[in-house]
């Protein structure tokens, strides 16, 4: 049976795929072949092995052209050397997931395969992926994601005058704040203290990928081959975002290709880069002049080790079934919700678009006034809403530079994180022993 793992994070509310996910059994034979060690730790030629086998997998399930063999398993053993030594800094510090949110995360990711928890485990010990190791493997994942979000929140400072900045370009139509677009990216990370010899190099790969991809091989195929960020094992998909929250370099190059295009070699601190504009929607119009508000009101039952979703869901069905026969919303808000707001009765007051997390705005922007959603799912637990009102109005100068300052963050973040992960990569000792296997 083939799972759709799907892993969503309080902190991130991104989906994840675990690399390494689909590992089966060790051979007896491989285990002890070191051929790396990364710090006080090794890397055997099974573990290598084992994850080729998945990355090859899902690569074929994309429908991706497969690099050469060799090549992949050099792209993916450094990859499992940067994870290595991030989930090394995250124990050095204090980064940990306790079992009952590593338990919440299982029980998702069966919930998004539409099965029970018992059932999932049974299927995937069928496929022979032992339930224990899988569990560290998701935890892992969820680390790694935490970890990368507290560095790079420590690392991203925005100016007031990139503010009056960007604002100004916005009233001048200088963005397109409304244009989505999907991308793919490659980078060829360089090291914090590159000699000339080693950015020769490592230009001159990036040379050779992008002729690859000029003479028409698939993005992704070349990507795999020699993409050093994460997302290169799955072909350098960056999904869809704004255009305006892209970094910088990446929507100054995208902003003149068309969809299917790819930008010549750009150049950051933390690399050489190559990006595809893959498709793109929207137009250039200047964004309103009023925001959206909803005032609403909700009961929510967090769940936790006392109370499962199942139980949740159950509390709040027979909560609705209360309130559908005239029972006092506000009065069971303050009895039963387990939110701040339920001392005011479940209310939220005016929300702004974008104020809640997407699963309970979509919920909440389908209501008509005054019905009672179904329970809804949002990572902090199960709801019902309520919507009360609508409005508009218009935007403050204080909502505009603060909407301004997260557009600004997130167009840092990534080249934040990859500075980052170069910086700490490149303090790592690592020995390679590749000769043994």
């Amino acid at each position: 049976m083939k799972f759709r793992i799907l892993l969503f994070c309080l902190i991130s509310g991104l989906a994840i795929i675990p690399s390494h996910a689909q590992t089966r059994r060790a051979q007896p034979l491989e285990v002890d072949r070191i051929i790396a060690v990364v710090n006080d730790e090794a890397i055997t030629a099974y573990e290598l092995r084992a994850r080729l086998a998945t990355v090859e997998r899902q690569l074929r399930d994309q429908k991706v052209q497969l690099p050469p063999r060799d090549v992949l398993e050099k792209q993916l053993l450094e990859r499992m050397i940067t994870d290595r030594v991030q989930l090394q800094y995250a124990r050095e510090t204090g980064l940990r997931v306790p079992d009952i949110e590593l338990d919440a995360a299982m029980r998702r990711i069966a919930e998004g395969n539409k099965v029970s928890l018992q059932d999932f485990r049974a299927a995937l010990e069928k496929d022979g992926i032992a339930w224990a190791k899988f569990r560290e493997e998701i935890r892992e994942e969820i680390v790694l994601s935490r970890l990368r979000e507290r560095e790079v929140q420590s690392r991203v400072a925005v100016t007031d005058g990139e503010i009056d900045n960007y604002l100004a370009n916005l009233a001048a139509g200088g963005e397109t704040a409304n244009v989505e677009v999907r991308t793919a990216h490659i980078i060829l990370r360089v090291p914090e203290q590159a000699t000339p010899d080693q950015l020769m190099r490592i230009g001159a790969r990036a040379r050779a990928a992008l002729d690859q991809i000029r003479r028409g091989d698939d993005f992704a195929k070349v990507a795999a081959s020699y993409s050093d960020a994460p997302d290169g094992l799955s072909g350098g998909l960056m999904g869809v975002r704004p255009l305006d929250r892209l970094p910088a370099l990446y929507a100054d190059a995208v902003k003149k290709l068309k969809p299917g295009e790819v930008s010549d070699i750009l150049r950051s601190p933390a690399g050489f880069h190559i990006v595809k504009l893959i498709d793109q929607t929207g137009g250039g119009a200047k964004p309103a002049a009023a925001l959206k508000q909803t005032r609403a009101r909700h009961i929510l039952i967090k769940v936790n080790e006392l109370v499962s979703e199942a139980e949740a869901k159950r509390k709040l069905v027979a909560l609705k079934e209360r309130l559908d026969n005239g029972a006092d919303f506000a009065e069971l808000a303050r009895l039963h919700s387990n939110d701040l707001s339920a001392a005011k009765g479940g209310d939220l007051g005016w929300l702004y678009q974008g104020d809640t997390v997407p699963d309970f705005e979509k919920a909440m922007d389908a209501l008509p006034i005054n019905q009672i959603s179904q329970p809804v799912q949002s990572p902090f637990g199960f709801h019902l809403i309520q919507v009360l009102e609508r409005r508009t109005e218009n935007v403050t100068d204080e909502r505009q530079r603060l909407a301004a300052r997260q557009v600004l963050r997130e167009r840092k973040a990534d080249e934040a994180y990859q500075d980052w992960v170069r910086q700490i990569r490149d303090r790592a000792y690592v020995e390679f022993r590749v000769e043994e296997r």
